[in-house]
Formats: C-alpha cells, structure tokens, sequence
C-alpha cells in the first residue's frame, strides 16, 4: 500500500503540473495578444497558436531546450520543425527566456501552378462572394488578406482601377482589371465600407475549402485540391512573367520591396508546347482587345499588326 507521504507527494506533483500548464496556457494568450496588437494577420496568430499549443503537449514551454529536445524528437518534416522553431523564437523572446534556436534546412519547391482552365473551373463552381474572390486573387496577384480589407472607395468603376493597400511590409500598388472582374466586384452586395463586407479570414478559407473540396470530387480532378489562395499569385505572376519576361513590372505588380523575392517567378514556367494562336489587327481598338484577351504583339505586316497567344 501507498504511504502517506507518497500519496501526498503524487498530489503534490499533480498540482504543479496544472499549475505550470495554466501559466504556459496563459503566456501563450499574452503573446497571441500582443501579436494581434502589432497587427499580425489572423490566419498567421492561428498558425502560431496551433503550433505552440502542439508544443506544449510533447515539451515545458518554459524551458527552451526541453523544446529543442522535443522538437529533435518528432518525425516531422524539416520545413515543419523549422516554424516551430521560428513560432517558439516568438514565444521565448516576448518572455525573455534564453533560446538558441537549432537550424533545420528546409527544402526548397517550386509552388504549384494549375493551368487555367483549373483556375476557371473552380470559379464557375463557387459561390457568388468566393468565385468573385477568386477571380480578383487571378487577375491582380494580390494576397487574400489584401482583398478582404479592400473597401469600395478602393475600387474606380469608371476607370476599372483597384488600389491595393499592402500586407506583409509591401508596396501599395493600383492594378487596372478587366471588364468582367469589374462587373463581378459591383454586382458584390454593398453592406459596408468593405468590398467582402468584413468577412474572417479563417471564414473564407474555410468555406473555400468545402467548396473546392466539392468541385474536385465533381470534376473527378485531384489537382484543383491544391489550388489555394496563394496559389493564383504564383499563377498570375508567372504567367505575366512569361508574356512580359519583365521582372520589374512583376516586381511592381506583387509589391515586393526586395527583387529577391520576386525573382523565383523566373523559373516556374515551362510551357509543353511552342504551338500558339495567331490573330491580326487593324485598329487600335482590335490591338486593344486583342492585349486584353492575352495576345502579344509580335510585329507589323502589311499595315496589319500580328499577335500571337501560346496555346
């Protein structure tokens, strides 16, 4: 039989235990909330939550190497234990505790790039809010986080011009859009100041997900299942580089500060075939139209201009 003393020894144990799990469980809310002060983006306070609530199921949070200990111990992928490493660098510096962060190497991929008829494809199959979304994530590159904070004010109808205001440190930036995804933005209920009429984040992701989820089975293409929102900015910026091969307009059109950032656009695009449509102009206006449907000026003949579009 258990001693007395053992007994309260257990207890003991047991007591500083949920005592240390509520205070880690209230650091982790002080640092959540001064992330959120220093206007950290909803979707990246979430990633930070759920990776340091992971921690603290397999490690003390406050003791940075038996963190470091855990860490080594999981079978997680380098890039995964790498944001660990990177989320508890936020956790251990915003309460002063000592850490030495262990450097794992991450593996670099090329983002993933549909063609666009998966782009369209999931467009059509949408609902009203996320198809309109979609295609203004499609035609001007920018992040979701800056189309969901784009107010009508944002948007010049007459002019068919949306000014971008920035996330993540970048450019404010005006992008000129078609007529379709002008007429698609109007026709938006106008509820609030906002074009998406202050809808969460987390809220739009979530219900992107359902519904590509459901396009995918329907269309019997697994593919479309890895189209994400950030995925129709490496799909618009590729495909202008390889019209333009101006990385400075890219540059611009993403509102990147640094070129770096900007130059491994230069390498995802390897079309499968040099087979094109042709097209001739005689006008201004046909040359026009024939820019907008994504033509490109090849040269004059004859007082006809031709243009031509990869297949």
């Amino acid at each position: 039989m258990e001693t007395e003393s053992e007994i309260k020894q257990q207890t003991a144990g047991v007591t500083e235990k949920v005592k240390t799990e509520a205070e880690v469980k209230g650091k982790i809310v002080e640092l959540l909330w001064h992330l959120k002060t220093e206007a950290y983006s909803d979707i990246t306070i979430k990633n930070h939550r759920q990776r340091l609530t992971q921690l603290s199921k397999i490690a003390n949070l406050l003791i940075p190497e038996n963190v470091k200990e855990a860490i080594a111990r999981q079978n997680w992928a380098e890039g995964t234990k790498q944001n660990h490493v990177s989320t508890y660098g936020k956790f251990a510096s915003f309460h002063g505790l000592e850490w030495k962060p262990p450097k794992y190497k991450i593996t670099q991929k090329l983002p993933f790039i549909p063609l666009e008829s998966e782009i369209d494809s999931l467009v059509a199959g949408c609902g009203k809010k996320t198809a309109t979304l979609l295609q203004l994530l499609k035609e001007t590159a920018m992040r979701v986080g800056e189309a969901l904070k784009l107010k009508w004010i944002d948007f010049d109808i007459e002019r068919n011009v949306v000014n971008i205001t920035p996330e993540k440190h970048g450019k404010p930036r005006q992008v000129k859009i078609p007529v379709k995804l002008a007429a698609m933005l109007n026709t938006m209920p106008k509820q609030s100041e906002l074009i998406f009429n202050g809808v969460l984040d987390t809220t739009v992701r979530g219900n992107f997900t359902k519904q590509r989820r459901r396009i995918a089975t329907k269309l019997a293409n697994p593919r479309l299942s890895y189209i994400h929102f950030h995925t129709l900015r490496h799909w618009k910026a590729t495909m202008e580089y390889a019209k333009t091969k101006d990385i400075l307009h890219i540059m611009q059109l993403l509102g990147h500060r640094k070129i770096e950032s900007t130059l491994v656009y230069t390498q995802l695009i390897t079309f499968e075939t040099d087979e094109y449509h042709s097209a001739t102009a005689k006008t201004i206006d046909e040359a026009q139209k024939l820019i907008e449907a994504g033509f490109e000026y090849v040269c004059d003949f004859n007082d006809i201009k031709l243009f031509r579009k990869r297949k």
